[in-house]
């Protein structure tokens, strides 16, 4: 870790207090507070708050925050209190260059691998497997779930909404509790019990089990009581959150085949001390049936660190500027345009060279400020931003402050020749996986949203693709084909050339490239459009491909082909096919034939013949395809 220009602000943000630290050397945290978050209005104050107590002569320029709920986008909505606010807005009013958020678990299970022997205890038997995946959870005002998958020299960590999982009773009593939380509750998720708010519902549902009188307390009333064992109720109600935190990591550990041991964190269970050891959370965690010799090899750890969420969260933001500080200092998107800045119009040039200058100010300036600054036309700027792969300037814009406030860095490990085959496996499957996380970060909805309308309203549909993408598109037609679709893939240049000549006003043409600059297909995509036939490219941003296509599904990535053959784009682009055949398939009306024959709306174009706008054509319905397919996934 290299020396810090300046001290680094370290957050951890849970629903009831907010842990701050400055962290001024590698793992060393000073000026240490714990606010408590119902006396601040909202996030900013808090951290206001912190900031105005530390000494004048500090200087703060980087903070990584951890907070207790999913990180999604700019927008943060607390689910456990009411905060909510704008990552790039907090950064902006705190005077601060960098800003990461990061879920709290997210930053705990980054911490596990920088955790030293006397900062976790083991409960019971078991032995990690080295180089395995690694399971965490932890009870405090709710209950986190996350897991480290090892990937190359480096760990890729899970984002995880686990605590929501159904309970599921084992015995009577615990039937009882189910039976009593039902009156509360329609959804009894794992959270709703192993959690502060969970053992106080516990208490109350174990007064009515043993028919003694329920007493209004909190949770470390019933804490404190039970370990003193000076009332039966809240000792009952403390030995069932151990038992059923065993059931729910070993849900856990045979879900994600965490061989790496089982992590418990938290606000809760690492206050028990002894008390856990000898409860029967690690009876629970064995009596897994058929899989209790499987989970008995498995180790359980509490984890004993004062600082382990800090250390997570320092490790994320060190990543990140790290990450910076290699491309220049610039985000994904700045490195894209200055790497396609010569590919640019003269007109597009100037937005370039605007944002690469102003990149802050852009993200709030208007699009008449950006055109009057870069002295072009608002069109242009528009023209620029789809250049990149941008729906238009609100995709671009959060985008851009995505990769400026900071996100969970996704690695790239390069194979090598020295690599034994056991090392080349682990790279091979860690770069693909990262590869579909960072792809997976960049989804356009709207841009998926017209081409399964391009896809749905077509009266043909050709795949074309050349080399090793061929496998490609004949998978696209074998999919499309199950679905009842009259299409083709051709992967021959001379055919593929013929075949376009064919086409007509009313069809799609999709075209596969990785880097969207073969010559052979972008011939195929003007005789397209001379033809009046959409395009739809899965291509790379900013390529000749993706700026002549009606609708284009951007596939970036890092790889190297004089070392290996491209495998993760291929992978990459067989997804996107996956995506879009199920998107058709959601969206088709059951009744309708198997092909539309009603002809999309043709684009308005611009002066240079690209898209600017569009309207659907008649019976497609604008429901987001991808809304429907993340509610069907649930």
């Amino acid at each position: 870790m290299r020396d810090f220009d300046s001290p680094r602000l370290i957050a951890d943000i849970g629903g009831t207090f907010a842990r701050f630290a400055l962290e001024t050397a590698p793992g060393e945290f000073e000026h240490i507070a714990l606010l408590r978050c119902a006396e601040h209005p909202d996030f900013h104050a808090a951290v206001r708050s912190y900031i105005d107590r530390l000494p004048r002569h500090l200087h703060v320029a980087h903070a990584a925050i951890a907070i207790a709920n999913p990180v999604e986008g700019d927008l943060v909505r607390m689910t456990n209190y009411h905060w909510q606010f704008s990552i790039e807005e907090a950064r902006q009013r705190l005077g601060l260059d960098t800003l990461v958020v990061v879920n709290d678990f997210t930053a705990l299970a980054m911490a596990l691998p920088r955790l030293r022997g006397s900062e976790i205890r083991q409960v019971g038997g078991g032995e990690a497997r080295p180089d395995s995946v690694i399971g965490l959870l932890g009870s405090g005002s709710g209950l986190g779930v996350s897991g480290l998958i090892p990937a190359g020299e480096g760990w890729i960590s899970l984002g995880s909404e686990g605590g929501h999982t159904n309970f599921a009773p084992r015995d009577e009593r615990e039937i009882a509790l189910l039976r009593f939380a039902w009156n509360e509750y329609e959804h009894v998720s794992f959270e709703r019990l192993l959690s502060g708010p969970g053992l106080e519902l516990m208490h109350r549902a174990m007064a009515d089990y043993l028919k003694r009188p329920s007493e209004a307390l909190s949770a470390p009333e019933i804490t404190a009581r039970a370990l003193e064992a000076a009332d039966p109720v809240c000792e009952e109600t403390l030995e069932l959150f151990c038992t059923l935190l065993g059931t729910a990591a070993a849900n856990l550990a045979v879900t994600l085949g965490a061989l790496g041991g089982i992590y418990i964190g938290g606000g809760i269970v690492p206050r028990l001390g002894e008390y856990f050891d000898r409860s029967r959370f690690r009876a629970r965690f064995e009596d897994k049936g058929r899989f209790s010799q499987y989970v008995a090899a498995i180790p359980t750890f509490v984890i004993t660190a004062e600082h382990a969420t800090f250390k997570g969260a320092s490790a994320i933001l060190e990543a990140q500027l790290r990450s910076l500080q290699a491309s220049g200092g610039s985000s994904a998107i700045v490195g894209q345009i200055r790497r396609a800045r010569d590919s640019l119009s003269p007109a597009e040039q100037r937005v370039a060279d605007h944002v690469l200058a102003h990149s802050r100010k852009v993200l709030n300036d208007p699009i008449a400020e950006i055109a009057k600054a870069a002295s072009v036309s608002q069109p242009t700027v528009i023209r620029f931003c789809r250049s990149l792969g941008c729906e238009g300037l609100s995709d671009f814009k959060l985008r851009l402050a995505s990769g400026l406030t900071g996100t969970v860095p996704v690695s790239h490990t390069q194979v090598t020749q020295d690599d034994s085959m056991v090392e080349l496996g682990e790279k091979v499957l860690g770069n693909t996986a990262s590869a579909i996380l960072q792809v997976r970060s960049q989804l356009n909805r709207d841009m998926i949203d017209r081409s399964i309308e391009l896809l749905l309203g077509a009266s043909r549909i050709e795949f074309f693709a050349i080399g090793h993408y061929g496998v490609v598109a004949q998978d696209a037609q074998f999919k499309f084909l199950r679905l009842g679709v009259a299409c083709n893939a051709y992967t021959e240049p001379r055919l593929q050339l013929l075949a376009a000549q064919t086409l007509k006003a009313g069809d799609v043409a999709v075209l596969i490239s990785s880097s969207g600059k073969l010559p052979e297909l972008i011939a195929v995509a003007d005789t397209a459009r001379e033809r009046g036939a959409h395009v739809l490219a899965i291509t790379a941003s900013q390529s000749p491909l993706a700026k002549k296509a009606d609708a284009a599904l951007i596939v970036d990535h890092v790889e190297d082909v004089a070392t290996h053959l491209p495998m993760i784009s291929r992978i990459l682009h067989l997804l996107v096919i996956d995506m879009l055949a199920v998107g058709v398939a959601m969206r088709r009306d059951p009744e309708a034939p198997a092909l539309r024959a009603t002809q999309p709306e043709l684009d308005e174009r611009d002066e240079d013949g690209r898209p600017s706008a569009r309207r659907a054509a008649p019976g497609i319905s604008l429901a987001s395809p991808l809304a429907k397919l993340t509610a069907h996934s649930r």
